[in-house]
């Protein structure tokens, strides 16, 4: 019977034309998608270019100047900006941090329009000062970007309910279903192994187009063909999900309209009231302090540490002794007192970015925990994860991000309190930034959807006693 029914779904659907609109939407869709996606991945890796360029620029620049001092010539700088002041290159040269993208990066935007992509930590600046957000369209970010993740997530869902809601219905209300009554086959077996077809064929024009679109954009197959396979992967029990759904819905109603109903209902839960109510209670349960209390906080803090920095000064070096091993320290200058006084107000205020940095965390990992509750949200997880644009990078962004301006200030702190003059040979010391991701896949969530729809299944088979396909069913 599963021969007679692969060769009457392959007519039925050649005739219908399906399987061509299918695939020249999908080769539509896809290739729209895939390229906004470069678009936007290009835009970000010539802004993060555009910025180490005009460091090396400064950096030739500075590097002349500082050549001419140690020749003793005369150079048209201003004193204040003479780069043998270790501040001025401390500000002047800072490092371009930056969160390349990875090959996959077109495929989910993520969060990549929310965050910046490369930061420039400075001797003088603070932690707070980074900026780690950016202004962005409110239109954009109400409606999404319309990226390969937003085709699959959204669309596709859609496509498979125009694909599958009425396969047992039609048979039954034009008639035709009474002609399959002499067949000795079982009504559940039937409608699964039409559906069953469907998913392949659907997933035959997914991996064709997919495929095309990929070559068109110039993907490199030889080395990115495993994370090719891990998003056919998340494709295929994402759409296998829904139709599941599409099985159970043509088994339990039996009319087209109410069925189609039924579908959109299951996707507008799914895919739009799902994540939104997740959200609302992850804001509910873990609300986040105000950040504009904390930058007022960290004004009064610094406005109260000013009136009192050569005390604040005196502590830092008792607690600090490697910084005043010569009687050069005991020439107090302005970045002195504001290095030490910078100290103090990052010790203050750290339990208060403890907290919101905490608040945040409690947020992620609930909606991490529940995202099960809702297909659409496991999947844009794990795409996100694989395209590298996760709220997890951006942190790790972030964390990473820290730690090296502490570096980049440690490094010249020395020099500072010591009053020792930076040197050409001192600028092959500087520390240098490389960004590491952190390779997390979302293989157990996958997994989890995966068993769902088993679960569905076999619950669509328990719940009424197998029949044969009379007349009357």
């Amino acid at each position: 019977m599963l021969k007679y029914n692969f060769k009457y779904e392959w007519l039925l659907l050649i005739r219908n034309r399906w399987i061509q609109l299918l695939s020249i939407l999908l080769l539509l869709l896809f290739g729209f998608a895939v390229y906004n996606g470069v678009q936007k991945v290009e835009t970000r890796q010539a802004n993060i270019t555009a910025a180490i360029t005009e460091l090396k620029s400064q950096e030739t620049e500075t590097l002349s100047v500082l050549d001419s001092l140690e020749k003793g010539l005369e150079v048209s700088v201003s004193r204040w900006r003479l780069p043998s002041r270790a501040v001025v290159v401390g500000n002047s040269l800072s490092r371009v941090v930056n969160m390349p993208a990875k090959s996959t990066a077109f495929i989910a935007t993520g969060q990549s329009d929310l965050f910046v992509h490369y930061v420039k930590p400075t001797v003088t600046g603070d932690d707070l000062s980074l900026s780690y957000t950016e202004m962005t369209s409110p239109v954009q970010l109400l409606f999404g970007s319309f990226d390969l993740a937003f085709v699959i997530i959204y669309l596709l869902p859609l496509l498979i309910i125009a694909f599958s809601f009425n396969v047992l219905a039609s048979e039954r209300e034009s008639g035709t279903l009474k002609l399959l009554a002499s067949q000795p086959i079982r009504i559940r077996v039937w409608v699964l192994q039409k559906l069953g077809l469907r998913f392949f064929w659907l997933l035959l024009c997914i991996i064709v187009t997919l495929v095309i679109v990929f070559a068109i954009f110039k993907f490199n197959f030889a080395t990115g063909w495993t994370s090719l396979v891990v998003l056919l992967s998340y494709i295929l029990v994402y759409a296998l999900f829904w139709f599941v759904l599409a099985f159970a819905t043509n088994i339990w109603i039996r009319s087209s309209a109410k069925n189609a109903i039924a579908l959109i209902g299951f996707w507008v839960f799914f895919v739009l009231l799902s994540p939104s109510i997740l959200n609302q209670q992850s804001n509910t349960l873990y609300p986040i302090p105000s950040r504009t209390l904390m930058l007022n906080q960290m004004r009064t803090l610094k406005a109260e540490a000013t009136k009192k920095q050569d005390e604040i000064l005196d502590n830092y070096l008792r607690d600090h002794p490697e910084y005043a091993i010569n009687d050069s320290t005991q020439t107090r200058n302005f970045y002195h007192r504001y290095m030490a006084t910078q100290n103090l107000v990052k010790e203050e205020l750290s339990p208060v970015v403890e907290k919101f940095e905490t608040q945040l965390e409690h947020q992620h990992q609930w909606v991490h925990t529940f995202s099960w509750l809702s297909p659409a949200l496991t999947v844009q997880n794990a795409l996100n994860d694989l395209a590298g644009t996760s709220e997890k990078d951006y942190q790790n962004f972030r964390h990473q991000s820290l730690e090296f301006a502490q570096e980049w200030r440690n490094f010249f702190i020395t020099y500072m309190f010591n009053n020792q003059k930076f040197k050409k040979s001192d600028y092959q010391k500087l520390p240098s930034f490389t960004y590491t991701y952190k390779n997390e896949v979302g293989y157990l969530r996958i997994l989890g959807l995966l068993a769902i729809s088993f679960i569905i299944v076999a619950f669509v088979f328990i719940l009424k006693p197998m029949k044969y396909l009379t007349v009357t069913e």
